[in-house]
């Protein structure tokens, strides 16, 4: 079954028809490229422009849709219109289809159809001056250029602008995408982020008072009951103190206030003594060869912050889900003074199950945390107890190359 040939377009039909009704007009009139009796006029007569007017005004139709056709098929009737008396109309659509074949054309003839006409222009102004020795010979020339170079030429003009004009919309487009991307990216960032301070801060807290309230229930004992109550007053101001500070944070676009002081090891004192406050036996060695808190080789915030996080966490787990037991906390450096070595080790799960329910959000909120300094992080069971190890490089390196193995605490 033979192919369906394409639609023409709207524009190209009123082109076609606009220039077969001028060439029959202009023939109606007698008006004519040159006189019958030229002796290049090898076909005399009015009716003798009639064949090639109607064959250029078909390629106009197709000037879009087949271009490299339209202008082959014009060029014969252009040829044949030269062997008579010619008209205008035909001439000027032949122009029409030779911008049409640069403008619309594969690439490939979009140049070479310039190269072509610029060739024949210049060789259709050289030769016959060569022959004839006159100057109307150069005529010839100016009128294959007027005909067949300009338009070529300004079809490529146009062609290229085109082409640049998209190619600054696609990139445009791209950037507005990528851009989209990098918001979408720094939001999901940000919420990730956000949800693991948030986490951090208030899961030790409610934690200390899902257990002692479950102790102060199951104990009929005033002194236990005035002790629990205690510790969960203490964890509730502190948990809604920790609450009020993140919300401010929240809340405050426009940075009128003072950021709130990030926790750093200066607290881990504080932090080890609550968690024995809530019934853990801590212990806490610190081995970092500088003092907390001074200037001279200090540890970067970003550390800091991940390695305070990373033991807060861990306590709150063994809190919730060691056997008695003795707990350790070791912070030391390795490798020299470029890795920051935390490990908390505590007694495996107990037996009748946790004393407080739990997601594993935080342990992924720790290996996110050592992930993004480029760390690496372990949690599992370890000769018969639950050890947490995280390494967290000092020096700046490339986030997202931290270990994260199997092994994690439900």
């Amino acid at each position: 079954m033979a192919a369906a040939l394409p639609r023409p377009h709207r524009f190209d039909v009123y082109v076609a028809c606009g220039g077969l009704l001028g060439g029959l007009v202009l023939m109606a009139l007698g008006l004519a490229l040159r006189p019958a009796d030229e002796p290049l006029v090898l076909l005399p007569g009015a009716w003798a422009v009639l064949p090639p007017l109607v064959v250029m005004s078909g390629c106009e139709l197709l000037r879009r849709t087949a271009p490299r056709t339209t202008l082959l098929t014009g060029t014969a009737a252009l040829t044949l219109d030269t062997v008579t008396q010619g008209s205008v109309a035909t001439v000027l659509m032949f122009t029409d289809v030779v911008y049409a074949a640069v403008l619309y054309g594969p690439p490939a003839s979009a140049r070479r159809i310039p190269r072509i006409t610029g060739l024949l222009t210049v060789a259709g102004t050289v030769v016959p001056y060569a022959v004839w020795r006159v100057p109307e010979a150069l005529l010839i020339g100016v009128v294959i250029g007027a005909v067949a170079y300009g338009p070529a030429a300004t079809g490529w003009i146009v062609r290229d602008h085109r082409d640049a004009a998209i190619a600054a919309r696609l990139h445009a487009e791209q950037t507005t995408l990528l851009a989209e991307m990098d918001r979408r990216e720094a939001v999901v960032a940000e919420r990730a982020r956000m949800a693991r301070e948030l986490h951090d801060m208030v899961a030790n807290h409610l934690s200390a008072i899902a257990i002692h309230s479950t102790a102060a229930l199951s104990i009929d004992d005033p002194k236990t009951s005035h002790e629990a109550l205690g510790v969960i007053r203490e964890n509730s101001v502190d948990g809604l103190a920790e609450m009020r500070r993140l919300i401010g944070i929240l809340r405050d676009g426009g940075g009128d206030r003072e950021p709130a002081a990030a926790p750093t090891l200066d607290g881990l004192e504080t932090l080890v003594d609550g968690a024995r406050a809530n019934g853990l036996d801590v212990t806490l060695d610190i081995d970092i060869d500088i003092d907390i808190g001074t200037g001279t080789g200090r540890i970067p915030a970003p550390v800091e912050l991940a390695a305070y996080r990373i033991v807060q966490e861990s306590l709150t787990n063994a809190l919730k889900h060691a056997r008695p037991g003795p707990v350790t906390v070791v912070l030391a450096r390795r490798d020299g003074p470029r890795v920051l070595d935390v490990e908390i080790g505590s007694p495996c799960g107990r037996e009748d199950g946790p004393r407080a329910p739990g997601s594993g959000a935080g342990l992924v909120g720790m290996r996110e945390r050592a992930t993004l300094l480029g760390g690496t992080f372990t949690a599992g069971p370890h000769g018969g107890r639950w050890t947490v190890h995280a390494a967290l490089p000092l020096a700046e390196a490339e986030p997202g190359h931290g270990k994260d193995p199997e092994g994690d605490r439900p």
